[in-house]
């Protein structure tokens, strides 16, 4: 029976780069000179380091921009409330990746209210959707991608 996995997955190695190449930028630029302002990659979180609340925003914006290049998508970029203390500011930004349970749930009940002859079972941080008819596997993928649930998916795994 034809089947493919739907997950949400971020490339660490391409991760590493951006973050890389973003305190790269951070250490040229002029108004950024001497301010100590930096960036830590920890799993698949991101510490952002500066003085002013003011710079925070815009090291999200380079951050933001070096990942999108990285070819990783900006929507699994979940920045938390900057902490602002009187001689730096420090901000988390996590990246989202597998799909949990809630998400699952909906991506299962998607698929069922669109009387597709499909099934979908979550499988820890994946789903896995079988059909008997390759035709329904596909429109399954396109009905996917075009759900809006905050999340990029990606298609792995497909079988005939």
């Amino acid at each position: 029976m034809p089947s493919f996995d739907v997950v949400s997955e971020i490339d660490h190695h391409e991760l590493n780069n951006a973050v890389d190449q973003a305190n790269r930028e951070v250490s040229q630029r002029f108004d950024f000179k001497d301010t100590g302002a930096r960036y830590e990659l920890k799993d698949f979180t991101v510490t952002l380091h500066a003085q002013v609340d003011f710079q925070l925003k815009q090291m999200l914006d380079i951050l933001t921009l070096k990942v999108a290049k990285r070819g990783i998508d900006a929507a699994c970029l979940e920045p938390k409330d900057p902490e602002v203390t009187l001689n730096a500011a420090r901000q988390l930004v996590t990246f989202r990746h597998g799909i949990d349970q809630d998400t699952g749930k909906k991506l299962q009940r998607l698929l069922k209210d669109s009387k597709l002859k499909v099934q979908a079972a979550i499988q820890g941080d994946q789903l896995r959707v079988t059909g008997k008819q390759r035709d329904d596997l596909q429109s399954a993928m396109a009905l996917i991608k075009q759900s809006e649930l905050g999340l990029p998916f990606q298609f792995k795994n497909f079988r005939d």
